[in-house]
């Protein structure tokens, strides 16, 4: 019998009415080499705000990553939230897999929309697109924010026992899951309180609509932001960053956000969620968000006076 009912095709539409709602409208980008860029941008840019980019990490589309933040930061930014390259509607016919190419599809892509000066925020692999942005057009990024991004690893840090896998090939397994049962270890590392007790039919029709299109394209990408990287190869960058990690986080450990902010230096702060995994963005959305709305609009570091659930680290 034919599926008639999609739970998670529901709530993708559901998103996109969110989106609407909130003010954004759906629009795609032929960039001309072979490259078109889906990004949702506003109805009306209006010139008395800042421009605000929210790039995605691996998984679900951008709207999955970020609806819960989209409603209170339209009204203080033109919100721009892109599927990257191999996400959602945006795709190449070109073979770069690395995190400058999809910088650079980014930055055209916003070109298009007549915008050269932006705040940027990215979480986990949106974090790595995020800071190649700010390293390859520092006139155009004015403040960085990273969410759990590990833009500090090196490929030796695996050999050393650093991630909770033990090859490339394992890590595409779990960050592409093709099976409930990879959906669960994927969910068990991510979060601190992972969900028990989904039904697998639930995941069966996640892995259906979200996880089935551009899967050696997907894992081409993983693999490139691994191989040979070096942190002597990654560029400095003189944007004020912030850095905003869970302390239980397992994909990437907080001994990267300690080693990035090192490499940035006084430029960057750390604050670390308590309680937190990787998934900062679903676990701790309300921390995330004042510290989104602190550091982004108040030109001052963010206040740190009676929050419980979070420590500044300098």
């Amino acid at each position: 019998m034919a599926k008639c009912f999609s739970l998670t095709a529901t709530r993708d539409w559901c998103y996109r009415i969110s989106f609407a709602n909130a003010g954004l409208r759906s629009t795609t980008t032929d960039l001309g080499d072979g490259t078109v860029m889906h990004c949702w941008v506003p109805k009306t840019s209006k010139q008395n705000k800042p421009n605000l980019l929210l790039i995605h990490g691996i998984g679900a589309n951008a709207m999955w990553q970020w609806n819960e933040f989209i409603g209170p930061l339209v009204s203080r930014f033109n919100v721009y939230v892109p599927d990257l390259v191999f996400f959602g509607d945006s795709y190449t016919t070109r073979s770069d897999r690395s995190e400058a190419f999809q910088a650079r599809c980014v930055m055209s892509m916003m070109g298009v929309y007549g915008v050269n000066r932006m705040k940027v925020v990215g979480i986990s692999y949106g974090g790595f697109v995020a800071y190649s942005l700010a390293a390859q057009f520092p006139e155009a990024v004015e403040r960085l924010v990273l969410c759990c991004a590990g833009v500090s690893l090196e490929e030796k840090d695996m050999e050393e026992g650093m991630f909770q896998v033990k090859s490339v090939e394992e890590a595409v397994s779990v960050l592409l899951p093709q099976t409930p049962e990879k959906i669960k270890e994927l969910m068990k590392i991510t979060f601190v309180k992972p969900p028990k007790n989904v039904p697998s039919c639930f995941l069966n029709d996640f892995i259906d609509v979200m996880c089935t299109e551009y899967i050696q394209e997907r894992k081409e990408l993983i693999e490139t932001l691994h191989k040979d990287r070096k942190l002597s190869d990654l560029p400095k960058i003189t944007q004020p960053t912030l850095l905003i990690w869970g302390d239980q986080d397992q994909i990437f450990p907080l001994e990267l956000a300690h080693r990035l902010k090192r490499h940035v230096g006084d430029n960057a702060q750390l604050v670390v969620l308590k309680n937190a995994g990787h998934a900062i963005n679903v676990e701790k959305s309300k921390e995330l968000h004042k510290h989104l709305k602190s550091y982004l609009i108040d030109p001052l570091p963010p206040k740190q006076e009676n929050d419980t659930n979070s420590n500044k680290v300098d």
